[in-house]
């Protein structure tokens, strides 16, 4: 059984992509593993010595309390949905999230990360806050982000942008095999600037390779990448998109603040960062 790792501060942002984590490990199998973090405060205990220790004690007895509270509501959500088999496991975690959380892929061996942005639905925080930006960098397993905006829906289109990599048709084969879960199509886009070093031989190439499965390859000229990206997930139907991280700049130029204006709220889909080896 596959294993899912969800970090959360219970907010709205965070709950909403719950909803995705529950539908997601559905499809594949898997069981939830909820994470929540929080950092103690450094005191001086100069100038706390006699309440040092119960300083500490009181902030991991709120956390415990509250992260005691949320879980049933999560639960409840879960039944709501007739997802109660979904196996749920609980991780409270002092110290920094980043640390925490690749800690908890390493020990617990997880397969995916799901999380929902910060509780903008602008893009630009959502791809270039610290949290969501320092996950998709430091962990390697491929991670589902979620935008607040983002209601859950089945899964009928997932969009694949690729370069024609020979190593993009591995992270190709994992999609296809998420689609053929949920009996979703895949739609592989490159984007052909003027100035695009992928020869027509490559994508017939491609094309023979994956004839028998349910994947339909597209190539859309133009130089503004990032507007053709989201004219094709505006126009394609998408559900889904998955991305895979060739470069962190790439990110941090797709989702310029005057981009994410477009699309904060045309495009709330969730977005699947993959790795590449």
């Amino acid at each position: 059984m596959k294993k899912i790792l969800f970090p959360t501060d219970f907010s709205e942002a965070a709950t909403n992509a719950f909803v995705h984590a529950l539908e997601f490990a559905k499809i594949v199998n898997a069981e939830l593993i909820l994470l929540h973090t929080f950092e103690i405060p450094v005191y001086d205990s100069q100038f706390f010595p006699a309440n040092y220790a119960s300083i500490y004690s009181s902030i991991e007895l709120a956390n415990f309390e509250m992260f005691k509270d949320e879980i049933p509501k999560l639960r409840t959500i879960a039944m709501e949905r007739n997802l109660e088999d979904i196996v749920i496991k609980h991780r409270l975690m002092d110290g920094d999230l980043l640390y925490n959380l690749k800690n908890a892929v390493e020990e617990d061996k997880i397969d995916f990360v799901i999380m929902g942005t910060t509780g903008v639905s602008d893009w630009t925080k959502f791809f270039l806050g610290s949290n969501t930006s320092s996950v998709i960098s430091g962990v390697e397993v491929p991670v589902l982000c979620v935008p607040v905006d983002a209601n859950f829906k089945k899964i009928k289109i997932i969009g694949f942008t690729t370069r024609y990599r020979e190593k993009d048709k591995k992270e190709l084969r994992k999609i296809l095999n998420i689609a053929k879960k949920t009996n979703a199509r895949v739609k592989s886009l490159y984007v052909k600037t003027s100035d695009s070093d992928v020869s027509e031989s490559t994508v017939k190439e491609w094309e023979r390779e994956f004839a028998g499965e349910n994947v339909e390859f597209l190539v859309l000229p133009g130089d503004e990448v990032k507007e053709t990206i989201l004219d094709f997930v505006l126009y394609k139907d998408i559900d889904v998109l998955a991305m895979i991280t060739h470069k962190r700049s790439f990110f941090e130029s797709l989702f310029d603040s005057s981009f994410t204006k477009k699309i904060s709220k045309q495009v709330p889909v969730p977005v699947l960062i993959m790795h590449e080896d």
